[in-house]
């Protein structure tokens, strides 16, 4: 048997911070050459492909922490509602002066949607369909699955002054389908994850499945935009379900992103991006911004809104042209690995840990809120440990299997 050593081909990763050809979770791959083996009769016998060693985009990893800990000091001192019960009082009272800048920290999310489109296009570029589906499914729902069980066990527990939702919901918020089908969600945060499974359905049918290159990837872009804009103007509720009108320049503008690392000069691309934060941060201002009303429990500038919506697009541009590459310490490949069991966990049981912290230990405000984020990262570090590198390695396996 005689054995032909090739050239490897550049694979696109599934993980958040790497680069267009990494493929550990950890930003480094085996060094090798791809072997192709021949038996018998000359019949090619595929062996295992070896990845070349690449570098990790651990900026990115960084930027997804903080926009994770902005929705965290949104949802802890930047509004009223479930979490007033735990302080025991409205957070604007906790926190008389934070509490107007802590109301900034839902934009988080928009941040967070242009680093999965960015991250997505990536991941998307030459795989093949069932590798695209494993990886995402793998990436969600060990962690999904493991928080919406903790959740629903931890307020179960009759010390725990907040309701839990029905054994029967519970159980349906396995599949990730409850906010369309209209069932009370276990997680605050899952709404999020409801768009990102619809940008995933949308990617995957329009560019993985084809076949991602650079000229369909634009006229997806493109195509996505305008009929965005088409749905808002016809008000017809399918459309808007569908096309996310709201939240898909971020999307967008986050794929532009990926076309601009892979070529800084492409001007299209700069365009998509240009297109996107201008749509962008319209739909921003008018979801969030309001006149000042003191009935409300803060009030948010329009200009502000728009200065964190373009914090979110220059730092995954800086990122994109390489300009933070310097910012290459391991610790933040940990903070990327821990962002998403975080931002799962971190609203409800934050909660309790608030409560549990300051009412009954009456520790003060601000300490309370340093140590529930401790806890809620230590929390998803165990669940980091413990269920992600556990259960997602062989979830993938499982559905990268061909079938026979």
């Amino acid at each position: 048997m005689t054995s032909v050593n090739t050239k490897p081909a550049p694979t696109a990763s599934s993980e958040a911070g790497t680069s267009p050809h990494s493929t550990s979770p950890h930003g480094t791959a085996p060094h090798s050459t791809a072997t192709v083996s021949t038996g018998t009769g000359g019949t090619p016998s595929p062996r295992i492909i070896a990845r070349p060693r690449a570098s990790r985009l651990r900026a990115l990893d960084g930027l997804r922490l903080i926009a994770a800990l902005m929705v965290a000091a949104y949802h802890y001192g930047g509004r009223d509602g479930e979490v007033a019960k735990a302080w025991g009082s409205s957070a604007k009272l906790q926190f008389p002066t934070l509490h107007e800048w802590f109301a900034y920290g839902c934009l988080g999310v928009h941040i967070f949607f242009v680093i999965s489109g960015f991250v997505i296009c990536m991941s998307g570029w030459g795989r093949p369909l069932r590798s695209f589906f494993a990886s995402r499914a793998s990436r969600l729902l060990p962690s999904y699955w493991a928080a919406v069980i903790l959740v629903t066990m931890v307020f179960a527990l009759p010390v725990v002054a907040y309701k839990a939702v029905s054994p029967s919901d519970a159980l349906l918020n396995l599949t990730m389908m409850q906010q369309p089908l209209g069932v009370d969600r276990v997680l605050g945060v899952c709404w999020t994850l409801w768009a990102e499974v619809r940008f995933y359905a949308l990617f995957a049918l329009c560019v993985v499945m084809p076949g991602a290159n650079r000229q369909g990837i634009i006229l997806f872009c493109a195509g996505w935009t305008m009929a965005a804009a088409i749905a808002q103007a016809a008000n017809e509720p399918l459309l808007d379900l569908v096309l996310m009108p709201e939240y898909a320049p971020f999307f967008i503008g986050g794929i532009g992103l990926y076309l601009i690392h892979r070529d800084r000069h492409d001007a299209y691309a700069w365009g998509i991006v240009g297109v996107s934060w201008l749509i962008g941060q319209h739909y921003a201002v008018s979801s969030l911004w309001h006149a000042p009303n003191p009935d409300f429990f803060s009030y948010r500038t329009s200009s502000g809104i728009i200065l964190v919506v373009t914090f979110g697009f220059i730092a995954v541009a800086a990122i994109a042209l390489g300009w933070l590459n310097w910012a290459h310490w391991r610790w933040l490949t940990v903070a990327g690995a821990l962002t998403y069991p975080f931002y799962l966990v971190h609203e409800h049981l934050g909660w309790v840990a608030i409560k549990a912290y300051h009412q009954t230990l009456n520790i003060p405000s601000s300490a309370t809120l340093l140590l529930t984020i401790a806890t809620m990262l230590l929390l998803a570090w165990l669940l980091n440990r413990l269920v992600e590198d556990r259960i997602g390695p062989r979830l993938r396996s499982a559905l990268s299997r061909p079938r026979r």
